[in-house]
């Protein structure tokens, strides 16, 4: 006699007969909350587990904390914290306030809940209750653990009394408790265009009002301790609206599975790129105008390149930070290092020339082109007026970084012919190579 096959359960979910009156798997709220808590745990190690080798974890990260536990010993017995002199200490609470402003609530709400849980109430607002307390905890442990690593900075550098400090730590977590409740509320009761318009302003009031307190009162410890208190305030009146806020069951379930998803998505993030959406037309060059005044094959070959590269977000995000990088990097570099910083120019224009090669090689491959009746030599030559267009804003950008802080005036006059001339020469010579013909 056949067997009807066993259903799985999702790990955590309640058991139908845990709240059927005949026996109770789980007796009552505590110990399913307690398991469900077990599950989550369990289910991030997996996902980091997936990814991860815990082996060369062990070889990145443990040198990693000798070398920063002997830079952190040192701020704290003598060594010098010069920058300090230079940077404003608004810089420490505009870090934290950035943290303040990320992550979320995690609720360990399931969707069997809707049925299994419906005649017990108590028991969701027990389990909602507990899930609040864990996520505002393990948020005052990572508001704690950056303000410790702030703390040689804030005591050694800008010399913030001893009172001022447990004040600030104090408004410090207070303020990310009332943020991460304020920013629950807001997405669990509001959606679409309604929930951005109050979701904005929340994080504006809340981590504003933060900036200000903490900046403006850096040693008044009485002060910052009555805004702490403000903010805790907050945090009891959001807990207790959340727990009698009804007809949100939905979008519980959807914020509690965002964070639990959280580790996944940073990891996927890194090798999946992100899905484009779907556009009816193109944000730039809707009525495909021409770009070149060249009529001929080659220039509407490499005008082609030119829109597909700035109409891909990835590209040109890539190109624009690239730039960015690089412009960093030469500003960094002293004045009278002028070798060295002539040295990163070119080093650099020959790795942009390389990418915009590379790409050029994919796009001009693509089956599509295939179809198109072009010769290799109109291919390398569409290449070379494409790879020479697009270096020019890259190279005239970095050759200012480097001709102004070194010849002044001149250096505006200079800066436009050496950046044309090392990116014409650059893109000819990677063509000339890496182009067949």
């Amino acid at each position: 006699m056949l067997r009807p096959a066993r259903m799985s359960r999702p790990e955590g979910a309640l058991r139908p007969d845990a709240v059927s009156g005949a026996g109770y798997a789980l007796p009552d709220a505590t110990r399913l909350f307690r398991q469900r808590l077990f599950a989550h745990w369990r289910e991030q190690y997996r996902m980091i587990r997936m990814v991860a080798d815990w082996i060369v974890l062990l070889y990145i990260i443990v040198p990693g904390l000798l070398l920063g536990g002997r830079f952190y010993y040192g701020f704290w017995n003598g060594d010098s914290i010069g920058w300090t002199a230079y940077v404003p200490f608004a810089l420490i609470p505009v870090v934290l306030a950035v943290l303040l402003a990320t992550g979320g609530l995690l609720l360990l709400i399931r969707e069997a809940d809707s049925l299994f849980l419906l005649q017990r109430r108590q028991w969701i607002s027990s389990i909602m209750l507990r899930s609040i307390l864990y996520s505002l905890g393990v948020t005052a442990v990572k508001l704690g653990a950056a303000f410790a690593l702030l703390l040689p900075f804030i005591v050694k550098g800008y010399g913030v009394a001893q009172a001022a400090v447990w004040a600030l730590l104090a408004l410090t977590v207070s303020c990310g408790w009332a943020t991460k409740l304020l920013v629950h509320l807001i997405r669990v009761s509001r959606q679409g265009l309604a929930r951005q318009l109050r979701l904005i302003p929340a994080l504006l009031l809340s981590c504003g009002s933060y900036l200000y307190a903490a900046i403006a009162w850096e040693n008044r410890p009485w002060l910052l301790a009555a805004v702490a208190l403000l903010y805790a305030a907050v945090t009891l009146w959001a807990i207790r609206h959340r727990l009698t806020l009804q007809g949100t069951f939905l979008q519980d379930i959807r914020e509690s599975l965002k964070q639990r998803m959280r580790i996944a998505s940073l990891m996927l993030a890194q090798v999946v790129d992100k899905p484009r959406p779907t556009r009816h037309k193109p944000w730039i060059f809707r009525r495909s105008q021409p770009l070149l005044t060249s009529r001929e094959a080659e220039g509407r070959f490499s005008a082609a390149g030119i829109k597909a590269f700035i109409r891909n977000p990835g590209h040109l995000k890539l190109y624009l930070q690239f730039t960015g990088v690089a412009l960093a990097a030469l500003l960094i570099v002293p004045a009278w290092l002028f070798l060295l910083k002539w040295l990163i120019f070119l080093v650099l224009t020959a790795l942009m020339a390389y990418w915009l090669s590379s790409y050029w090689l994919v796009f001009a491959g693509d089956a599509y082109i295939g179809i198109l009746p072009f010769t290799k030599a109109q291919k390398a030559e569409a290449g070379t007026k494409l790879l020479q267009l697009l270096i020019q804003p890259f190279a005239a950008l970095c050759a200012a970084a480097v001709c102004i802080p070194l010849y002044g005036w001149w250096g505006l006059l200079l800066f436009i012919p050496v950046g044309i001339g090392t990116g014409y020469m650059a893109a000819s010579i990677f063509s000339t190579f890496r182009f067949q013909r």
